[in-house]
C-alpha cells in the first residue's frame, strides 16, 4: 500500500474517531441520545458506554447518621419493648409520668452529667439501653440519694451488696456514690441476674429490686402449682410488681415525650467528663480553683469523696471534659501542699456531720505571701465581703490567721436570711426587687443544679444567698436574680 493511500486511510479513521468521541460527550452532557446519528453511534459503543457510567458516589451506601442527642441514641438501643401489648400495670405507671412531667424533666437535668457515660457502658455489654433509665427510678439521678433501707447513690446499693461488688465504704469515701465504680457494679449485678434467670431481663430487674431469693422462691411456688413463671404472673411484693412496669412505662415516655407532654432537654451525645489521674491527696475546692471548675459541679462528678478530700478512694478524679487538659497541666507544676488544707483532717472532721463538714471547709488559713485579693479570687468571693465576714478594717493579714469564707451571722429568728438587698449588682448591672425570684429547694437539688436551671453563675448565686452553705436542704428558699 502506497504512503499517500495509508495517510488518507489513517486520516479518515482519525476523523471518524474524533467525530464519535465528540458525539458521545455531547450526548452525555445534553442527556439527549436521540440526537446522535445511528451511523456514528454504532462505531463507538465502548466509548459511549464508558461515558454513561454512573458516578461512583451513587453506588456507595449512605453513612448511618450518628445521633446528636443521647435521648435519641437511647431510643435506638431499646430492647424491652417487644410483645408488651396492652398492659394495665404499664399504663397505670405511664399515666403517672404523663401527669408529673417535671419528675422526668428534673431527673434528666441531673442525669445530664452521667447519662452519656452510662449509655456507652451499656452498649459495650450489649445491654438494653432502657437500663440507662434505671437511675431515674432508683434515685431520680441524684448520686446523693439515700433511702430508709440505707441504700445510697445513683443505683441505690445497700451496704452489703455494695461491698459484695467491691464498693468500699469508709468515713471518707463511699463507692456506692462513685459514678464510675457504682455503674460498673450495677451492670455486673444486672448481668449476673440476667444469666441467673435464663436471659429474662424482666426477672433480672425484679430481682434487682427485691433480691434474687425473693424472685426465685416466687418462681418455685408457681412451678409447684403448675402456674406460669414469667414476671407478670409471679406473686411478688407490691413494690416489685410496680417496679418493672415503671421502667417500661418510663421508656415509652422517652420514646415519644411530646405525646405525654414531657419536655426532655437535649443532652449532647459526647462525654461530659474525663478521668484525670492523681497521685496525692487533694481538696476538691483547691482542685476546682486550679482548673477554674465550679466546686459544686466537681463534687457532683466526685460525690464518693464524702468530705470533699481524695482520701480512701481511687487515684483519679472525674473532671468536665473542657477542663481536663488545664487541670492536668496545672497539677504537673504545683507543689503537693498547694492542693491540700494545712490542717489535719482527723481533728477537724472528728464527730462532724455533713453540714458541719461543709461549713468547716469554708474557712481558709493564711499562708506566707497571701493577700485579700488572691484569697478572694481563689475562693470566688468579693474582697469587701471577705473583710465584712472577718471584721477586717484594713488589708493586713498574718500568716496562720483563719479567715471565714462565708457569712455565718443569723437573723433574730435564728433562721438563715436568704433575701438579698435591693439594688445589689449582678455582673456589674443593677438588680432590683422586681427581678428577684424566690426558689424553693427540692430533694436532690444542689447549688450547681439551681444555678444551671436559672442560667446564672454559681458565684452570683452564692453572693445572693451568702448564708447558705454547700449542702442544701429541701424546703430552703433561695433568692435568684433574673439575668439582665
Amino acid at each position: 500500500m502506497s504512503s499517500p493511500i495509508r495517510k488518507a486511510i489513517n486520516s479518515d479513521a482519525l476523523t471518524r474517531l474524533a467525530q464519535a468521541i465528540a458525539v458521545a460527550v455531547s450526548a452525555t452532557l445534553a442527556g439527549c441520545s436521540s440526537h446522535v446519528p445511528q451511523t456514528e453511534a454504532t462505531h463507538t459503543p465502548n466509548i459511549a458506554a464508558r461515558a454513561k457510567q454512573k458516578p461512583i458516589w451513587l453506588s456507595e451506601k449512605p453513612t448511618p447518621q450518628i445521633p446528636q442527642d443521647v435521648w435519641e441514641r437511647m431510643r435506638q438501643g431499646f430492647q424491652l419493648q417487644d410483645n408488651l401489648g396492652v398492659n394495665p400495670r404499664i399504663e397505670q405507671q405511664r399515666l403517672w409520668f404523663a401527669s408529673n412531667p417535671s419528675f422526668l424533666e428534673n431527673a434528666g437535668e441531673r442525669g445530664s452529667l452521667y447519662i452519656h457515660y452510662i449509655v456507652e457502658r451499656l452498649e459495650e455489654r450489649n445491654m438494653p439501653l432502657e437500663l440507662a433509665l434505671l437511675p431515674v427510678i432508683e434515685s431520680a439521678y441524684n448520686p446523693m440519694a439515700y433511702s430508709r433501707a440505707n441504700a445510697v447513690g445513683l443505683w441505690q446499693f445497700i451496704p452489703s451488696t455494695g461491698r459484695y461488688f467491691n464498693l468500699r465504704q469508709t468515713r471518707f469515701y463511699d463507692g456506692r456514690r462513685d459514678i464510675t465504680a457504682s455503674t460498673t457494679a450495677a451492670m455486673d449485678y444486672l448481668t449476673r441476674l440476667h444469666d441467673m434467670f435464663n436471659g429474662d431481663w424482666l426477672l433480672a430487674l425484679a430481682a434487682y429490686n427485691a433480691g434474687e431469693g425473693t424472685v426465685s422462691r416466687a418462681i418455685e411456688r408457681n412451678e409447684r402449682l403448675g402456674l406460669p413463671t414469667d414476671y407478670w404472673n409471679l406473686p411478688l411484693p407490691a413494690e416489685t410488681q410496680a417496679y418493672v412496669p415503671k421502667l417500661l412505662a418510663l421508656s415509652q415516655v422517652v420514646l415519644a415525650p411530646d405525646a405525654y407532654g414531657v419536655n426532655l432537654n437535649p443532652i449532647a451525645n459526647e462525654p461530659y467528663f474525663q478521668v484525670v489521674e492523681i497521685n496525692q491527696r487533694m481538696d476538691l475546692s483547691k482542685v476546682a480553683a486550679v482548673a477554674n471548675i465550679d466546686e459544686d459541679e466537681l463534687f457532683q462528678l466526685n460525690p464518693a469523696f464524702k468530705q470533699r478530700t481524695t482520701v480512701d478512694g481511687p487515684q483519679h478524679l472525674l473532671v468536665p471534659t473542657s477542663k481536663a487538659q488545664l487541670l492536668t497541666a496545672s497539677l504537673s507544676t504545683m507543689r503537693p501542699d498547694e492542693l491540700i488544707s494545712q490542717r489535719s483532717l482527723k481533728p477537724v472532721f472528728e464527730g462532724a456531720d455533713d453540714s458541719e463538714i461543709a461549713s468547716l471547709k469554708r474557712a481558709y488559713r493564711v499562708k506566707r505571701g497571701d493577700n485579700l485579693g488572691t484569697i478572694a479570687k481563689a475562693n470566688k468571693v468579693d474582697v469587701k465581703d471577705l473583710q465584712r465576714w472577718n471584721k477586717l478594717t484594713g488589708k493586713n493579714l498574718k500568716v496562720g490567721q483563719t479567715l471565714v469564707m462565708q457569712d455565718t451571722t443569723k437573723g433574730k429568728s435564728g433562721r438563715v436570711n436568704t433575701v438579698v438587698a435591693a439594688n445589689s449588682k449582678t455582673n456589674g448591672k443593677a438588680t432590683n426587687k422586681a427581678q428577684q425570684t424566690q426558689y424553693k429547694v427540692k430533694q436532690g437539688d444542689s447549688l450547681y443544679m439551681v444555678a444551671k436551671r436559672f442560667n446564672v453563675e454559681m458565684q452570683h448565686l452564692k453572693r445572693w444567698n451568702p448564708r447558705v452553705g454547700q449542702a442544701l436542704k429541701p424546703g430552703q428558699m433561695l433568692t435568684v436574680a433574673s439575668p439582665n
